[in-house]
């Protein structure tokens, strides 16, 4: 029996030509149908082994989000209860009545901060704790290569989910033990240079009925339409993700997004429920803001107005969110005798959601979180976009090779960097406000010498305003930071008032340690230039204060000092190492010199 030979290379590419000509279409149909077999195996595979670990990571990470949270909470509230009391006494700016007023309604926002702050803290922690190792499960398919995709689905959300919920209790600590007594301090600063305020004795029980009807009008309005209105936002969000997944539009562009967008459709039930919650806690302020309405337009009657108004535009609002009719039936009457800005109207509200509509005419309306249903954008967009942590990153990173400079030069010394991490002494300014702000002002400097249209950070990217992060915190100061700039290019400084204004930012404006530092230090003659750039020393001062203010920001800056210090121990080490052995090298030159030579 013959045995048949093996075929050759090129007999087994013609065979391989003829089945791709004879036979593709099928064959492609094949490959879809692997392709979709792999998304809904991979798919089911992540949501299997992401509620595994959510079972199992999840309660010790909810836990210690909890109790750290709600323990940071109530052991700072009888010091928040003092450093409250303290500046409502010592502001300046308001009269003997109107702080009387304000201290009978502390106890009322002092139990909504309570309520409020052990509610929300539950509810991130379980939602954290349970639902962020799930979603790093699903983010591991993004990972190049079948092993790093396994073993990403297995690692990813374990360990990092517990040290990100300690990371969490530790940004909310820094915000409540450091930024609101600066928020308070500036506040009592602040009441000297700025108008008075004062209110009639007649007129405070008017805003504390207001104040009264505001809370039972609007929070059982504000309930019943987001109930009514959240069917709608539920189905319209499903329409909008499967509209995506069919046209392979946004979330579902890339295969290994898929799984992601899949979990979105699952979760999107969990988004419509927070946006209720949200717009029921949103209308307690806004029900209480009807008294500050009373105050402004000294008027009772404008002020159940406004109370009045609130929930017509919160209808309107949430009908132009979710493409219902146009307008409101409800009536909307007039509350205020002049338009005054959005930001002057109201902190809650819709102005914290993107895209809202300016033709509300003086305000817009305060309404739940309705995430955008409007057709997302690819994930490539999103990735052509630089990325807050980017920004965070070399921020931090230009701060520690300027700190660098200013410890060699020894005008920053181990006495700052220690008394700052201690949280005390004169030094602390210029090492928490002056270090960063010198960092910035090269930065700024950079940029304007380079040409550059935005930010130029130090790794070269530029930010723009085109490719700038989608972030409402950097929204606050972008603008503000391009206006400065462009400040600083119109005045054109000169080489000796660059150093004039690098001296102003690092010791935050006190000339008398300028000069006991710096022999050399001189005032420009011109006093308008002088005044313009004191002036831009002023806001960049400020911009780094309220930066300072910011979420992780505290614990990222005290890495830098630490690494600074750490930096000046080694520094100090070498020239000690340096200095003893030139020492011991004299010595035996010496010796060498003194003992006879043998014959």
């Amino acid at each position: 029996m013959e045995v048949p030979s093996p075929l050759r290379p090129s007999q087994l590419e013609s065979l391989m030509l003829w089945v791709r000509n004879n036979y593709a279409e099928p064959l492609n149909s094949l490959k879809q149908s692997l392709r979709i077999a792999y998304v809904v195996f991979a798919f089911c595979s992540a949501l299997f082994l992401g509620a595994l670990k959510a079972l199992v990571v999840g309660p010790v990470a909810a836990l210690l989000m909890i109790l750290g949270n709600v323990g940071v909470i109530l052991g700072l509230f009888p010091a928040h209860v003092a450093w409250t009391v303290y500046s409502i006494v010592k502001m300046d700016s308001i009269n003997a009545i109107l702080k009387l007023a304000f201290l009978c309604a502390l106890p009322i926002f002092l139990g909504l901060w309570l309520a409020l702050g052990i509610f929300g803290s539950v509810l991130v922690g379980l939602g954290y704790g349970f639902f962020t190792p799930w979603v790093s499960t699903f983010e591991a398919f993004r990972k190049d290569g079948e092993t790093n995709k396994f073993l990403h689905s297995i690692v990813d959300g374990t360990w990092s989910t517990i040290k990100g919920s300690c990371t969490v209790v530790r940004d909310f600590a820094d915000i409540c033990y450091h930024s609101y007594p600066l928020y308070l301090k500036e506040l009592r600063e602040s009441s000297h240079d700025y108008q008075t305020y004062s209110i009639r004795l007649i007129e405070v029980p008017a805003c504390v009925v207001v104040a009264l009807m505001g809370l039972i009008v609007d929070i059982p309005l504000y309930t019943v339409i987001a109930l009514i209105k959240s069917p709608y936002m539920l189905f319209k969000g499903w329409q909008r993700l499967l509209q995506d997944l069919i046209s392979r539009e946004g979330l579902f562009l890339e295969t290994a997004c898929v799984p992601v967008a899949g979990l979105a459709i699952l979760l999107w039930p969990l988004v419509v429920v927070g946006s209720v919650l949200l717009a029921i806690v949103s209308s307690i302020f806004i029900g209480l803001y009807g008294s500050v309405v009373v105050y402004q337009e000294r008027s009772f009657k404008r002020g159940v107005a406004f109370v009045v108004a609130m929930v017509a535009e919160f209808d309107e609002y949430t009908n132009d969110w979710l493409y219902l009719r146009e307008g409101s039936i409800l009536p909307r009457p007039r509350y205020r005798k002049r338009k005054i800005s959005h930001s002057a109207e109201f902190s809650v509200g819709a102005s914290s959601v993107r895209g809202v509509k300016a033709s509300y005419g003086s305000s817009g309306a305060p309404a739940m979180l309705v995430p955008s249903l409007a057709p997302s954008r690819s994930v490539r967009e999103t990735i052509q976009e630089v990325k807050m942590m980017q920004i965070w990153g070399d921020i931090m990173k230009s701060i520690e090779m300027r700190g660098k400079e200013l410890v060699d030069t020894n005008i920053i010394t181990m006495f700052h960097l220690s008394d700052w991490l201690q949280t005390k002494g004169a030094s602390q300014e210029i090492v928490g406000v002056g270090l960063p702000s010198y960092a910035f002002l090269h930065t700024l400097l950079n940029s304007i010498k380079c040409g550059s249209g935005g930010l130029l950070l130090s790794n070269g990217i530029e930010v723009t305003h085109m490719n700038r992060p989608q972030d409402r915190l950097l929204d606050w100061f972008f603008h503000p930071v391009t206006v400065l700039m462009e400040q600083i290019k119109v005045i054109k400084l000169k080489e000796d008032e660059v150093r004039f204004l690098e001296k102003l930012v690092l010791f935050v404006g006190d000339t008398s340690t300028m000069g006991a530092l710096d022999n050399v230090f001189m005032v420009p003659q011109d006093v308008i230039r002088t005044a313009q750039i004191q002036a831009i020393s002023r806001r960049l001062v400020g911009m780094t204060r309220s930066v300072s203010k910011f979420p992780t920001y505290r614990r990222r800056y005290r890495q830098v000092v630490k690494v600074l210090m750490s930096y000046l121990t080694e520094s100090e080490g070498s020239l000690e190492r340096g200095r003893s052995c030139r020492i011991h090298s004299t010595r035996s030159i010496s010796s060498a010199e003194i003992v006879p030579a043998e014959v």
